[in-house]
């Protein structure tokens, strides 16, 4: 068991959410360089004598140090990371298919995750991510803005879900009667960080029973962040097991995800 305070709540507040490749974060350096560059020929006085060129390479050096630097207090190593694997990852073709699933929902106080399980967007999320709220949005990668409200509510295990009016809309499939076992291996997509429909692997350690909880929730070994609440978790089979909701520091494990087992999404909606 474990204490409370351990559980970090990852309801998302970041107003910017941006989808950058690889090749997009090397642009920004580029461009950061030249702006530099730029500017700091245009602030030097025109000399009477030429500059040497060892000059002008050691600040070109300097300057690109910097804008590296700039980017490591933005985005630390393990961010970077997850950001590489996300894009190895989406250029599979389930990946890719899973992520048109995936939808930032948003409301007055912030931004989370939730994902389509039906044809006309029957959003799942975190209770924690559209609690009080009685403005909310979600928007598909590809299929753009829809309001919603909520359908259904169960704070005792932190889901909700939520109703939009659509039509043809992409969906994931939701597993019956799941049985996980250790380092099984899973994929979950969300928008953490400052960055949306971001793919990434794990794997599945054990169940455990939180403080004041009175079902039982499941550690997974995965770069979990700010903003993957409401994050669907993959079985191999291409099927929803479970749902993100949080992080912990674990006294064996480490940093640690926890995600809601599915099974209890199926449990409270027929005891409804």
């Amino acid at each position: 068991m474990t204490k409370k305070e351990d559980i970090i709540d990852y309801h998302e507040t970041d107003e910017q959410f941006e989808q950058m490749s690889e090749e997009e974060i090397n642009e920004l350096v580029l461009e950061a360089q030249q702006e530099a560059l730029l500017k700091s020929s245009e602030d030097v006085p025109s000399p009477k004598k030429r500059i040497p060129k060892w000059f002008i390479w050691l600040m070109a050096i300097t300057l690109a140090l910097s804008t590296f630097v700039g980017l490591f207090q933005m985005f630390s190593i393990p961010a970077i990371d997850f950001l590489l694997t996300s894009a190895k990852l989406s250029q599979q073709k389930n990946i890719a298919a899973y992520k048109k699933s995936v939808v930032v929902v948003s409301t007055e106080s912030g931004k989370g995750t939730g994902f389509s399980i039906s044809e006309n967007g029957t959003i799942v999320t975190n209770y924690h991510v559209i609690e009080n709220d009685s403005y909310i949005t979600v928007v598909f990668p590809e299929d753009g803005r829809y309001n919603a409200t909520v359908l259904e509510a169960y704070p005792e295990i932190d889901l909700a879900v939520l109703e939009i009016n659509g039509n043809d809309l992409p969906s994931l499939s939701v597993a019956k009667d799941v049985v996980m076992e250790e380092n099984d291996p899973i994929t979950f997509i969300g928008n953490p960080l400052s960055f949306k429909g971001i793919a990434n692997q794990g794997i599945i350690l054990t169940p455990i029973l939180l403080k004041n909880w009175t079902e039982e929730v499941s550690i997974i070994k995965a770069p979990v962040y700010r903003g993957n609440s409401g994050s669907p978790v993959i079985n191999d089979d291409g099927e929803v097991i479970g749902v993100v909701f949080a992080t912990l520091d674990h006294q064996v494990h480490g940093k640690v995800g926890l995600f809601i087992p599915i099974d209890l999404f199926h449990k409270y909606r027929r005891n409804q």
